[in-house]
C-alpha cells in the first residue's frame, strides 16, 4: 500500500471547509438535547445515581457573565446548587453534585454544556547547547529582562536557601482547594521554574553550568498542584483567569503549563481548552507540555493519538521532548521514546508544535521529588534532573522570554510562527534509543516532532516580518478508503499562505518525505487497522486503561 502526503488548503473540492478552526456555533434551538449537553464520560448506568461529580458548567449567554449573580448563581438557586468556583473568563462555574441531578442541570436553558471537572497532573546540562541558547547568550547576553511568566504548577519553592530565584517573584497564589501555601511540597514547579530561569545559584551569572534559558524573568508563581502533584482543571482554569485579569499589572507574557490529562472532549468544548485560548487571545504566550505517553501501545497505536489537554488546543505551542544523548551537540539527539504524539484525539490537530530538550534536564531540586530520587541529585545546591515533556516546555517557555525582550513587539501568534519557522530540521527519518532496558524504533514524522526541533538563536536572528494572522495548528484528514492523509489550513490561518507555504513548515525531504513518514507499518497502514481506528476515531486510547497516562517514576528518573 502506498500512502500519499496531501498539501491543501481548506479551500479544496471534497475536503474539511474553511471553518475548521471556528469555534462551534452556538444551538439554534432553546434547549438542546440533554445528550448532546453532557460529555461523554457523564452518562453512566443509573446505578452510581447517588455518586458526587465534581463539573465544569458551561453557560449560554455571553453577555451576562457567570459570575455572582450572573448565570452561574441564576442557575445554580433554581437547582439547589452552589458553584465551587466561577470562571468568568469561559463563562462558567465548577459544581459538586449528585449523578442523578446531571439531567436536570443539563435540561437548563442557560447550560450550554457539562464537562468533568478533570484531575489534571504533572507532566515530569544539555538543554541550552541543543537549542543553540548559548550561542545566543555569547552573542547578545539576554536573559528575558522586563518579561514576566506565569507558573501554574505545583508552586515555586520560597525558602531562604532558593532566594536566588524567589528574589524574582513579583506574585505569589494558591488554587489548591483547603491548602493557602504557595510553597512547593512536591519540587515540580521548582524544576519547571528553574530550567525557565534559574540563574546558577549564584555562580557565574552567564555561565553557570546550571544557569536557566532566561535568568532575568521575573516569575509569577500561581499553584495548582498539591503535594502530590495533582490538581483540578477547575483549579488551573482558576489561575489562567487570574493570569489574564492581571496580565497588564504584572506584564505577564507567558503562561508555562508543564501539566496536562488525556483529551476527553473536542478542544471546542473542553473548558481547559477554552481557557488556553482565552489567555491566548488576551495576548499571552501558552506553552504547554505534549504529554508522556508516546510508549502507549493501545491496540498497536505506537504513542500516536496521546496528545495531552490542553496541549491539544490548535492556539497553544505544544512542546514534545527530545534526547540530547549527553552531548552538548544536537547532531546526535533524538525524539524521547515517551514523549506524546499527534495527531490530538477527536479534532485530529497536527500536534506536537515542536520539539525541545527534555531528558535529564538538571535543575533545583526539592520537596516529594528530592527526597523520593535521591540518585538524581546532582551536586550539594540540590540540582537534580528530571525528564519528561513538563522540562521541555519551560526551555521553550524560557526561549519566548529571550525572543520577547529581543522583539517585545511580537504577538503570541507571531512568536509561535517565528519558533515553527526556524526550527530545526535534522532528524534523521527514524531513531533508534533505547530506554528503561527496552529499545524503540521512533518515526521522525510530523506528529512526533512537529515542525522540528527549537533553535532559539534562529528564531530571534530571524527579523522578517510576519503576517498578522492566525497560527492555530492545521488539521490532519484521514481518508481511510484513499488511505490518504490531508493536512489542511483554515483560510485565516498563516500555515499554506504564499507567506508561509505548509511544506516549509513540515517539508517535503527524505526527513519528511511520504516514503517515511506514511509506511505501511505505520498507525493507518496494512498492518495497522485496528490503530488507524483509534487514532483516527474519536475514543480514547486511555479508556481501557486510564492510568497509562501520566508520568511515572522510570520518566522523571530519566529512564
Amino acid at each position: 500500500m502506498k500512502v500519499r502526503l496531501l498539501w491543501r488548503l481548506s479551500f479544496a473540492a471534497g475536503i474539511v471547509s474553511a471553518a475548521a478552526f471556528a469555534q462551534e456555533a452556538e444551538y439554534s434551538e432553546t434547549r438542546a438535547p440533554v445528550e448532546r449537553k453532557l460529555a461523554a464520560e457523564l452518562a453512566l448506568p443509573s446505578s452510581q445515581a447517588d455518586e458526587d461529580v465534581d463539573v465544569i458548567v458551561k453557560f449560554r449567554d455571553k453577555g451576562r457573565r457567570a459570575g455572582r449573580g450572573g448565570r452561574a448563581a441564576i442557575a445554580g438557586s433554581r437547582l439547589g446548587l452552589r458553584a465551587r468556583r466561577e470562571h468568568d473568563l469561559i463563562d462558567s462555574a465548577s459544581y459538586t453534585l449528585k449523578r442523578a441531578d446531571l439531567a436536570a442541570l443539563a435540561e437548563d436553558p442557560d447550560v450550554e454544556y457539562v464537562s468533568v471537572d478533570h484531575e489534571i497532573h504533572a507532566t515530569v546540562d544539555k538543554a541550552k547547547s541543543a537549542t543553540m541558547a548559548d550561542t545566543l547568550i555569547n552573542r547578545t547576553r539576554l536573559t528575558g529582562d522586563g518579561v514576566t511568566v506565569a507558573v501554574i504548577d505545583s508552586g515555586i519553592e520560597n525558602s531562604e536557601a532558593f532566594d536566588f530565584l524567589a528574589r524574582r517573584l513579583v506574585y505569589q497564589k494558591s488554587f489548591v482547594k483547603n491548602d493557602s501555601s504557595v510553597d512547593d511540597a512536591y519540587g515540580h514547579g521548582t524544576h519547571v521554574a528553574s530550567i525557565l530561569g534559574g540563574d546558577g545559584a549564584g555562580e557565574n551569572y552567564f555561565h553557570a553550568p546550571y544557569r536557566g534559558l532566561a535568568p532575568g524573568v521575573k516569575l509569577v508563581n500561581l499553584r495548582v498542584l498539591d503535594k502530590n502533584g495533582k490538581g483540578k482543571d477547575s483549579e488551573v482554569i482558576a489561575a489562567i483567569e487570574w493570569a489574564v485579569t492581571y496580565k497588564r499589572l504584572f506584564d505577564i507574557r507567558i503562561i508555562n503549563l508543564s501539566i496536562g490529562r488525556p483529551v476527553s472532549d473536542s478542544y471546542k468544548k473542553d473548558p481547559l481548552c477554552l481557557a488556553v485560548e482565552a489567555a491566548w487571545k488576551a495576548g499571552i504566550v501558552v506553552v504547554v507540555a505534549a504529554g508522556n505517553d508516546g510508549r502507549v501501545d493501545t491496540k498497536g497505536i505506537k504513542g500516536y493519538g496521546t496528545i495531552n489537554s490542553p496541549g491539544n488546543d490548535p492556539f497553544v505551542i505544544t512542546v514534545g521532548a527530545g534526547k540530547a544523548n549527553n552531548t552538548a551537540t544536537r547532531a546526535d539527539d533524538t525524539p524521547a521514546s515517551y514523549s506524546s504524539k499527534g495527531p490530538t484525539m477527536i479534532d485530529h490537530i497536527v500536534k506536537p508544535d515542536l520539539l525541545a530538550p527534555g531528558n535529564k534536564v538538571i535543575a533545583l531540586g526539592t520537596g516529594k521529588l528530592l527526597e523520593q530520587y535521591p540518585d538524581n541529585v546532582v551536586n550539594k545546591y540540590s540540582y537534580m534532573h528530571l525528564s519528561g515533556t513538563s522540562m521541555a516546555a519551560p526551555v521553550v517557555s524560557g526561549a519566548v522570554a529571550l525572543l520577547l525582550e529581543s522583539q517585545p513587539w511580537l504577538t503570541p501568534d507571531q512568536v509561535k510562527i517565528r519558533l515553527m519557522k526556524t526550527a530545526w530540521r535534522g532528524f534523521p527519518p527514524t531513531s533508534t534509543v533505547t530506554d528503561g532496558g527496552v529499545t524503540y524504533t521512533i518515526r521522525n514524522d510530523l506528529f512526533t516532532v512537529g515542525a522540528g526541533y527549537l533553535d532559539i538563536n534562529a528564531a530571534v536572528a530571524d527579523l522578517l516580518s510576519l503576517p498578522l494572522l492566525s497560527a492555530q495548528s492545521p488539521v490532519a484528514s484521514y481518508n481511510s478508503n484513499k488511505n490518504e492523509v490531508s493536512i489542511l489550513a483554515a483560510s485565516n490561518v498563516v500555515w499554506g499562505t504564499a507567506a508561509l507555504p505548509l511544506n516549509v513548515i513540515w517539508g517535503t525531504n527524505v526527513v519528511w518525505g511520504t516514503n517515511v513518514i506514511w509506511g505501511t507499518n505505520v498507525i493507518w497502514g496494512t498492518a495497522g487497522t485496528s490503530a488507524a481506528n483509534v487514532v483516527w476515531g474519536t475514543s480514547s486510547p486511555f479508556s481501557s486503561n486510564p492510568n497509562l497516562s501520566g508520568e511515572a517514576s522510570s520518566l522523571i528518573k530519566g529512564e
